[in-house]
């Protein structure tokens, strides 16, 4: 069997590896990066009376080492996981045109992936603002559009003034801030809202705050987390630092320009074969009924894990400059296992729905609560008990050894440098 690149020209683009077991052959060959994969057979208890044989395989299977990724996916968001994680799958399980969806789309890693490589995508997420950081990307404008549109806006037009914002930015910022959250609020209800004004809030909302001259606030925690403001006082205080003004076209400017580096003629290309049929949706993955019945080819996704992230505190800021009150967004935060089981068991189902007959599921699972808690395991009940069949459990693994107990991965500190990934398929029955 030839080795498979992981980054193929359209010339050697190959075939899908539809069968099982071609995958499973595959991943027993691969050593793109000088190490034999390691296969163990486990065994997963379903209930007292059954119990799945699910192979596990082992290996570092992508690097930081290999080809960058788009420029286009550097966007800052909570419990993302790398680009080259989805392009392993979509690379390997489906051909140009086919769709492939993510029932948790985050910040749109899959989606964005999958659009590159001219798949059909669909994404779907309870929180608004994912919608507000993917679509933009699926049809970005150039840097001279951007930079056009950024002139029009007056940043002194605002109508509002949130003191209490004022422990995040100088007096001035935040008036050309309040000014650029009016402009699309106006652009929307005249409806003269466009790809380049959508562009310009997304990369607004990902600059709101940060840690470096690159964001528009003073040193606080990183972009993907707003601390509260009364945490803010306290880190102001620790670091006797003033919020000092901020130059906000020039920010947006610096970061579009960065987001853009890689986005030359052959990935708008790409980009605009899929953009116009992409599908993203605010919603539940538990009920998706504009998604049609078997039309997803593959599905990868990574779930919101028990109790770690608490998305809504996370967000507080990036709604208040959509003009949504956070406390409205309806993301629950699951503290028990067996709770996490139930919804799992629900989604799985619901993506039984939308899958072809022989799709595949590449479900990615965390490490939690210092690896006392193996997710995988709890994802192959919940599979089998929505009816995908368990095909095996990829680990990648950044610091590999032969003698690790791979199963558990404690070669390394808290699982961070592995990923694990359920392989799920649909029999269609």
């Amino acid at each position: 069997m030839q080795q498979l690149s992981l980054f193929p020209s359209d010339a050697e683009t190959p075939t899908p590896l539809s069968d099982p077991s071609q995958f499973k052959e595959h991943l027993c060959r691969f050593s793109e990066f000088g190490n034999p994969t390691v296969v163990f057979d486990t065994r997963v208890s379903l209930d007292d009376n059954a119990a799945a044989e699910v192979p596990a395989y082992v290996n570092e299977f992508w690097t930081s080492k290999q080809r960058a990724a788009s420029s286009l996916h550097e966007v800052s968001y909570r419990a993302c996981f790398k680009p080259h994680l989805p392009r392993f799958f979509i690379e390997r399980l489906t051909g140009k045109g086919q769709t492939v969806y993510d029932p948790f789309m985050g910040r749109g890693t899959t989606v964005m992936e999958a659009a590159l490589m001219e798949r059909k995508t669909v994404g779907c997420d309870i929180n608004p603002l994912s919608k507000v950081f993917v679509a933009p990307r699926l049809s970005p404008p150039t840097l001279e559009m951007a930079l056009a549109r950024m002139k029009k806006i007056d940043l002194k037009k605002n109508d509002e003034f949130p003191d209490e914002l004022l422990v995040f930015y100088h007096p001035d910022t935040l008036q050309g801030i309040c000014a650029l959250k009016k402009y699309f609020t106006s652009r929307s209800k005249d409806g003269l809202f466009d790809n380049v004004d959508a562009w310009l809030q997304m990369v607004a909302l990902n600059r709101l705050t940060g840690h470096s001259p690159g964001f528009f606030s003073v040193y606080t925690m990183p972009p993907n987390q707003a601390v509260s403001v009364e945490s803010q006082r306290k880190i102001n205080k620790e670091r006797n630092q003033v919020p000092p003004e901020r130059d906000i076209v020039q920010i947006i400017a610096r970061k579009t320009k960065s987001l853009l580096s890689t986005c030359d003629y052959v990935t708008r290309q790409a980009l605009k074969s899929v953009s116009r049929s992409s599908l993203l949706l605010t919603a539940d993955s538990e009920h998706t009924p504009r998604i049609k019945s078997r039309s997803v080819h593959l599905a990868v996704t990574s779930p919101p894990f028990l109790d770690v992230v608490d998305y809504a505190s996370d967000n507080w800021l990036r709604c208040w400059f959509l003009g949504i009150d956070a406390r409205t967004v309806p993301i629950s935060i699951l503290k028990k296992l067996e709770d996490w089981y139930a919804k799992m068991v629900i989604v799985l189902r619901e993506l039984r729905r939308v899958l072809v007959s022989g799709g595949f599921v590449a479900f990615e699972v965390g490490e939690v609560r210092s690896g006392k808690i193996k997710l995988e395991e709890t994802v192959i009940r919940a599979a089998s008990q929505a009816g995908l069949e368990p095909i095996l459990v990829l680990i990648n693994s950044q610091k590999f050894t032969k003698t690790a107990n791979c199963w558990g991965v404690d070669n390394n500190s808290k699982g961070t440098n592995t990923n694990r990934i359920v392989l799920l398929r649909s029999t269609g029955e």
